[in-house]
């Protein structure tokens, strides 16, 4: 009897494709880009002057930093949502990305005139630019969160901050495509403290619906 019932269960198993797990996250995180990008187009819209941005190194680094956060994120995200793995890979490149973000803004902060001291640090969008961030990454958050309950993390906790990280990134730079402000510190403090409560927000929501 045991047998015939196994043997019902397993019949119509099929072996899933290499890389299944990894692309369903990839897309996922790719549909939340794009629901970020459609919520924040119409409620804030794209910076005014975003074709003259283009030449404007600032926009580059901060839209670079952001994106890196957002695959480093996923790149963990990928590997913690394996049963076999517990520990995440490269945490090393998270802390050293956001050092050397700071050490570049801290350069440029130190070598500006003092009247422009405090807008390279504070801007005008210091306290409002974290929300919005923390708004954008919530669709990202939502679908990658989603895609993630059909696997099997070992270390629900981390898995859930490494897809925060994936999605706090992929939300800030959406943000990027519209906010003006030119320094490289606050880009490492507040960009980092919106980026931060995302993935912050995602270890806790992991640790209880990644679960199993």
């Amino acid at each position: 009897m045991n047998s015939d019932l196994i043997d019902n269960l397993v019949d119509d198993l099929r072996p899933t494709r290499r890389g299944a797990l990894r692309w369903l996250l990839v897309g996922a995180l790719a549909v939340g880009v794009i629901l970020a990008a459609i919520l924040m187009v119409p409620s804030i819209g794209l910076r005014p002057d975003i074709v003259n941005a283009l030449a404007n190194a600032t926009f580059w680094i901060k839209l670079g930093y952001t994106v890196v956060l957002a695959l480093l994120g996923l790149i963990a995200a990928i590997a913690l949502a394996r049963p076999d793995t517990g520990k995440w890979p490269g945490l090393w490149a998270v802390g050293g990305v956001f050092l050397i973000t700071l050490a570049g803004g801290l350069l440029q902060w130190a070598s500006a005139p003092e009247a422009a001291k405090p807008i390279l640090m504070f801007g005008a969008t210091a306290l409002i630019c974290p929300i919005l961030i923390i708004a954008f990454s919530a669709p990202v958050m939502a679908i990658t969160m989603a895609a993630m309950r059909r696997m099997a993390p070992a270390n629900p906790t981390l898995a859930g901050l490494a897809a925060g990280l994936a999605s706090g990134g992929a939300g800030a730079a959406v943000y990027s495509l519209h906010c003006g402000e030119v320094g490289l510190l606050f880009l490492a403090l507040w960009y980092s403290v919106g980026v931060g409560a995302v993935a912050l927000s995602g270890a806790l929501i992991g640790r209880v619906v990644l679960r199993w």
